[in-house]
C-alpha cells in the first residue's frame, strides 16, 4: 500500500526533539517475562505514553530506515513487512521477513524476501505460513521506479505505479507464481483470515477499484465501481466483510481534478473516509465522516470495532494517531497519543498483540519503526 510515513516523517522532523514522540536518545527497554510462542524481551512502559491504556507492554523491532506494514503470519510467529533501508541494500521498499521465535536486538537486519529489484509493495502472508504475496515493479525495470517530486505549495500525490504486478514467493524469495498479468496498476493485496479469498486494488476498469481473487489467482470479482480511490482492504474476523479506505469526489471540479491525476497514475490522498461492506460488494457503509485522512483500517478481533489511522485532530496534516471505532460509525475512541506518525496497525490472529508503525522513539530522526504491543481491550 502507498504510504504517508515518508513524507509525514520529514515533516514532523523540526519539532520532533520537543515532544514526546521523539526523545533524543533511544529509550531503553525494560525487559518483561513472557510465555509467548515468539521470543521478545516486553519494555513495560518506556515506549507507552500514559494515556494509551489499550497498551500492557511494548517492544521496539527495528531501528532506523522506514519500516511499516508489519502483518503477522497465521500462526503468529512471524512478520512480513516492506522497508526502505540503504544500510540494508533497499533503496526504496523492498520486502523482509521478521521471524519472531528467537531474541534480536536493535541491530537485526531481516532477511530479504523480494528480488531487491524493482520497488515493492503490500505483503502478506499465504495460508501454511510458508509463502508471502507481494505487489512488485521488477518486471518492468530493475531501478526503483521515481517518485513524483512536490513543488512548493503543490498538492501531495501518491504515485499508482501501473507496473505493479502481484506474485507470491517463498520465504527463501523464490517467486513461485505470478497472479495479475492486466495492463495497470495491481496491488495492495491482503488475505482472508479464512484463506482462501484475496482482496485487492486495481486500475483494470480505468478507475482505482476494489477486487477479490481465489488464492490461485482465478475467479476474480470487481467490488467496488464509484469513482474514486478505493484501496487498503482487509477482510473480517470471519471473512465476511471488508473495511478499507475511499476518496470520493463529488463536484465536477474534485471529479474533474481526481481523474486528471489518475491519467498521469496519481492521486491525492489528502482526504479518505472509511467504508465497509459484504465481501462481495453488498450493504455498502460509510463508517466515517471525521475530515483528512483516514486509512490503514484494520478489524478488532471482535469483528465489531475498526481501528485505523487518522489525522483528523490535525490543522497541518500530522500527527497521525490510531483510533478504533464501532462498526456502525459510533464510539470514536483514541487509541495512541504520539506527536508525529503512528499507523499500519494489525491484531495478531488470536487477538493478543498489536503490530504498528510509528516515529516514536527514533531519536529526532525522520525512521519510522516496527513495534508489538500487547493489547487490552
Amino acid at each position: 500500500m502507498i504510504e504517508f510515513y515518508k513524507v509525514i516523517t520529514f515533516s514532523v522532523i523540526i519539532f520532533l526533539a520537543a515532544c514526546k514522540g521523539g526523545q533524543e536518545k533511544p529509550m531503553v527497554p525494560q525487559p518483561v517475562s513472557t510465555e509467548d510462542s515468539f521470543n521478545l524481551s516486553f519494555d513495560h512502559d518506556s515506549l507507552i505514553y500514559e494515556e494509551e491504556t489499550h497498551f500492557a507492554h511494548m517492544q521496539q523491532l527495528t531501528n532506523g530506515g522506514d519500516n511499516a506494514e508489519a502483518y503477522w503470519s497465521f500462526d503468529d510467529r512471524k512478520l512480513t513487512f516492506q522497508a526502505s533501508n540503504p544500510e540494508w541494500g533497499a533503496e526504496c521498499d523492498q520486502i523482509f521477513i521478521y521471524d519472531l521465535t528467537s531474541k534480536k536486538d536493535l541491530d537485526h537486519r531481516p532477511p530479504l524476501l523480494s528480488t531487491g529489484k524493482g520497488r515493492t509493495t503490500c505483503s502478506f502472508f499465504m495460508p501454511g505460513n510458508e509463502q508471502v504475496i507481494f505487489a512488485s515493479t521488477h518486471l518492468d525495470n530493475d531501478a526503483c521506479p521515481p517518485v513524483p517530486e512536490r513543488s512548493p505549495g503543490g498538492l501531495y500525490v501518491w504515485p499508482i505505479y501501473s507496473s505493479f504486478d502481484i506474485f507470491i514467493s517463498d520465504l527463501d524469495g523464490t517467486i513461485k507464481k505470478q497472479l495479475t498479468h492486466e495492463p495497470g496498476y495491481d496491488a495492495e493485496a491482503t488475505l482472508s483470515p479464512a484463506g482462501d479469498k484475496i482482496v485487492f486494488t486495481s486500475t483494470r476498469s480505468g478507475d482505482l477499484e476494489l477486487y477479490t481473487m481465489d488464492v490461485d489467482g482465478q475467479n476474480v470479482q470487481q467490488i467496488t465501481d464509484e469513482l474514486g480511490y478505493d484501496g487498503g482492504a482487509f477482510f473480517s474476523p470471519d471473512g465476511t466483510k471488508l473495511v478499507f479506505r475511499a476518496s470520493r469526489p463529488k463536484s465536477e471540479e474534485e471529479k474533474s481534478e481526481y481523474l486528471g491525476l489518475l491519467e498521469q497514475n496519481l492521486v491525492q490522498p489528502t482526504n479518505m473516509e472509511l467504508y465497509i461492506c459484504n465481501v462481495d460488494g453488498t450493504d455498502m457503509k460509510q463508517i466515517t465522516q471525521l475530515g483528512n485522512a483516514n486509512w490503514a483500517p484494520y478489524f478488532h478481533p471482535s469483528g465489531e470495532k475498526i481501528i485505523f489511522s487518522s489525522n483528523h485532530k490535525s490543522k497541518r496534516g500530522f500527527p497521525f494517531n490510531l483510533f478504533m471505532i464501532n462498526i456502525d460509525g459510533t464510539g470514536l475512541t483514541q487509541i495512541t497519543h504520539d506527536d508525529a506518525f503512528d499507523s499500519f496497525p494489525m491484531f495478531s490472529y488470536d487477538g493478543r498483540y498489536l503490530a504498528f508503525s510509528s516515529n516514536r522513539n527514533n531519536g529526532g530522526t525522520r525512521s519510522t519503526n516496527l513495534f508489538i504491543a500487547e493489547w487490552k481491550d
